[in-house]
């Protein structure tokens, strides 16, 4: 299965400066293991460290949360606390902020036009159908607007531009991967919170989640840790520190697939999260950045794993930690299930 090379360049354009578990998780932390949830963990893990270190050399770093505790962790470097390069997970963070935004009311429905909320790009744009663009087309890739990006790594522009582009298609009719739908999401978050975007992501999901305050200077940058931790918001329906961030029906809808998806990746599509088909009765979903940046969500292991990886070609090509997840991470997670601790 191919799986998702995202836009290596997508938030180097913004003016963004700033960004079911057994107990809930307060802010800060996650719930406080046990001794015996510790020592089963260890068990569970063992080997994976090293196994990273040989076999697995792109892969830079990992988090791991089961049931909303911290199961394992790799640093190659020895530095939890670095930002690293996420490339396209930028991309599930922005639809967590287009939840917020409608949780609070800021904006009224996802079908809303998007020149109703930003009226100064309707005259950019003659074709009539631009006038029917929503938030849910921008967030599902189907705003219709011509994209010629089949490795998905196009520079996203300023929404002004992207607003511009010829249209190939109606709105909703055909999934086209286009970073610039994120710019123009961004432009609408500005419009509609009146504060530049850096200090509403900064109040309501930097702060509340207890993240350490991202990096823009060379693309979005953030701690694999913090990473998982959008993931555990998007897995506990929007809940956070008894808080409800996002709402759950805007969760359901972000993470079961909208539409069948389409080049770059091979998997189906919701608000900027891939979702991956199973007969389960939640799916797993992710967020997924160029060259083997991950947020993987597996709601049937109540796990979370984050990844951050070289950021190359070559190591795009080699896929290394989509293997790491698929193989070995998630083979200690079913032996880590099936312990005897629960």
């Amino acid at each position: 299965m191919t799986l998702i090379p995202s836009g290596a360049g997508l938030w180097r354009c913004m003016a963004l400066a700033a960004l079911v578990s057994l107990a809930p998780i307060t802010a800060a932390q996650w719930r406080t293991s046990t001794t015996q949830e510790q020592a089963l963990d260890a068990a569970a893990f063992q080997g994976i460290e090293q196994a990273i270190g040989e076999s697995f050399p792109d892969v830079q770093s990992v988090f791991v949360a089961l049931r909303g505790r911290v199961a394992f962790q790799y640093y190659r470097d020895g530095a939890p606390d670095a930002l690293r390069d996420v490339q396209s997970v930028a991309k599930s963070a922005a639809s967590a902020l287009v939840g917020v935004a409608l949780q609070q009311g800021r904006i009224s429905s996802l079908d809303q036009p998007v020149v109703e909320l930003v009226p100064e790009l309707a005259p950019l744009n003659a074709d009539p159908r631009s006038r029917n663009i929503t938030l849910r087309h921008l967030l599902t890739m189907t705003a219709g607007f011509r994209v010629d990006d089949p490795s998905g790594t196009a520079a996203a522009g300023r929404a002004r531009d992207g607003w511009a582009r010829p249209m190939t298609s109606a709105p909703g009719q055909t999934f086209a991967y286009d970073n610039a739908a994120v710019v123009i999401l961004v432009e609408v978050l500005r419009k509609v919170t009146g504060m530049p975007l850096a200090d509403f992501a900064r109040e309501q999901l930097v702060a509340p989640l207890g993240m350490t305050e991202p990096s823009y200077q060379r693309g979005l940058s953030m701690r694999t840790e913090d990473m998982a931790k959008l993931g555990q918001l998007f897995l506990q329906n929007g809940l956070w520190g008894g808080s409800q961030v996002l709402a759950p029906s805007f969760v359901a809808e972000a993470t079961t697939a909208r539409n069948a998806g389409g080049p770059p990746g091979s998997l189906p599509y919701g608000f900027m999260w891939w979702v991956v088909p199973s007969k389960a009765q939640r799916q797993t979903f992710m967020a997924s950045g160029f060259a083997g940046q991950y947020v993987w969500v597996y709601p049937g292991l109540d796990m979370v794993v984050a990844t951050n990886s070289t950021v190359s070609a070559e190591a795009h090509r080699r896929g290394q930690a989509l293997q790491l997840i698929r193989t070995r991470l998630f083979a200690a997670a079913l032996k880590r299930s099936s312990a005897s601790d629960r």
